[in-house]
């Protein structure tokens, strides 16, 4: 069993479950001031952050940030050698927990920032899913925020992997922006 003390997941996506266009580009419509805010505060809460070589947070604190880089480009682990506080990881080559040790980090608490692929590693890991939904945002054969979404709603995807959600909240009305946490459900023993 992982030491982890906490693993979670942040995305905002359009109504057909999208993170980006077609070309891998988050648009603006996505770009919503009271979600950037509610992902800052959560990453301001972790202690690592998870993602894809080419999601990006672009925070103030992005760089003071202890980070696991997705990438196939290594065989296993390796410096990022543009940020001392980063490590390049290939989750072909090396397991997530041998990562975090790398990194200094074995029983960090976590948050999964993307993209889809990074977001699918952890499906049955996640001990919460913090998805945000821009209304009224549609992005037609856009790349999707888990694997499967074409074919089922991201909702969907969650809840079969064991996450249930909690009450939806409003960060921006009048934009139509909301969040719902999917969380997994303590069992007792």
């Amino acid at each position: 069993m992982p030491s982890h003390s906490r693993i979670e997941g942040y995305a905002i996506v359009s109504d057909d479950g999208m993170l980006a266009n077609a070309a891998g580009v988050m648009p603006d419509a996505l770009k919503i001031e009271a979600d950037r805010r509610f992902f800052e505060r959560g990453l301001d809460s972790v202690d690592v952050v998870v993602h894809g070589r080419h999601s990006h947070e672009q925070q103030p604190h992005s760089r003071s940030r202890r980070r696991l880089i997705a990438t196939r480009r290594i065989p296993a682990l390796a410096p990022d050698p543009s940020n001392d506080l980063a490590r390049l990881w290939n989750p072909a080559g090396a397991t997530f927990d041998e990562a975090l040790t790398a990194l200094g980090a074995f029983d960090a608490s976590v948050g999964v920032i993307g993209g889809t692929d990074i977001f699918g590693i952890f499906m049955d890991r996640y001990q919460a899913f913090y998805l945000s939904r821009a209304a009224g945002v549609r992005l037609p054969g856009g790349r999707p925020v888990f694997p499967g979404v074409h074919a089922r709603k991201p909702e969907d995807v969650l809840a079969s992997h064991g996450l249930v959600p909690g009450a939806r909240h409003w960060l921006d009305r009048d934009e139509g922006l909301s969040t719902n946490c999917w969380f997994r459900p303590r069992t007792r023993g």
